[in-house]
C-alpha cells in the first residue's frame, strides 16, 4: 500500500507554504522542494502515495520530472499544478503519465478533494472505509469507531492507524511507519513511534484489536 506521504513540488513558497499546512492538518506527512532535480532525486528515494508537481519550475520542467518518474517504472499518483490554460499543455501531461491536472488558482477544498480521490486511487480503495473487527476509519471523514463508540484520535495517531490497519496482520517496520507519519525536515524524537503506538493501543483498549510489537522488526495490528 502507498504511504500516506505526499511530495509537493513548487517554486512558490507562499503557495507551497499554504498546501503544506492544510495537507499536514488533514494528516498527511509532507515534503516540499523547490527545484526538479530535487524532486527526481527524492522521488527516487523516499517512499510516496502522491506528487504534486507544478510545471514552471527554476531548473527541469514538471514534464521533465515527470518524464523521468514514469520512465524508471513508478506508478505513484501525480497531480500537475499549473496556470497554463493551453489545452494542449493538459493532453501533454496526461499523455506523460499525470493522473490530474488541477489549473491556478484553484479552490482549496477542490485540491484536497482531488488527493483524497488520487490517494485512494493509488492505494486500490474504492471505498474510503478501513475495518478491522469492530474498528472503522472513514477517510473521507476521518472518523474512527469501534463497536460503534467514536474515538477521539489526534493527527499522528490517526496516521499511525491507517499505517496498521491497511496492513493488519502483516508486520509494518518502524522506521517505514515513521516515513508516513513524519516528513523528512520534520524532528522525530527516538521513541515517537513508540509514543504514539502506545497512545493508540490506550484508545482502543479494551475491545479493540491489538497492536503487537514485533521485535526488531515492527508492529501488527491483529485481524480480529
Amino acid at each position: 500500500m502507498p504511504p500516506l506521504r505526499i511530495l509537493i513540488v513548487e517554486d512558490d513558497a507562499a503557495l507551497a507554504r499554504g498546501l503544506t499546512a492544510s495537507l499536514k492538518l488533514a494528516g498527511y506527512a509532507v515534503d516540499h522542494v523547490a527545484s526538479g532535480e530535487e524532486a527526481a532525486r527524492l522521488e527516487r528515494a523516499e517512499p510516496y502515495g502522491l506528487v504534486v508537481l507544478d510545471l514552471g519550475l527554476p531548473d527541469l520542467s514538471g514534464f521533465e520530472v515527470l518524464t523521468r518518474i514514469r520512465r524508471r517504472g513508478s506508478t505513484v499518483p501525480v497531480m500537475i499544478l499549473t496556470a497554463r490554460e493551453a489545452v494542449a499543455d493538459r493532453v501533454k501531461g496526461l499523455d506523460l503519465g499525470a493522473d490530474d491536472y488541477l489549473l491556478k488558482p484553484f479552490d482549496p477544498a477542490e485540491f484536497e478533494a482531488r488527493v483524497r480521490a488520487l490517494m485512494r486511487r493509488g492505494q486500490g480503495t474504492p471505498v474510503p472505509e478501513l475495518v478491522c473487527g469492530g474498528l472503522r476509519y472513514d477517510r473521507s471523514t476521518a472518523t474512527v469507531t469501534l463497536n460503534g463508540r467514536v474515538l477521539d484520535l489526534r493527527k499522528r495517531e490517526l496516521a499511525v492507524l491507517e499505517g496498521l490497519i491497511t496492513r493488519a496482520g502483516k508486520v509494518v517496520p518502524k522506521d517505514r511507519l515513521a516515513g508516513e507519519v513524519f516528513g523528512f525536515d520534520e524532528p522525530v524524537a527516538p521513541n515517537a513511534i513508540e509514543l504514539y503506538v502506545a497512545r493508540l493501543r490506550k484508545k482502543l483498549e479494551p475491545d479493540g484489536p491489538q497492536i503487537r510489537t514485533i521485535r526488531g522488526l515492527g508492529y501488527l495490528m491483529e485481524v480480529t
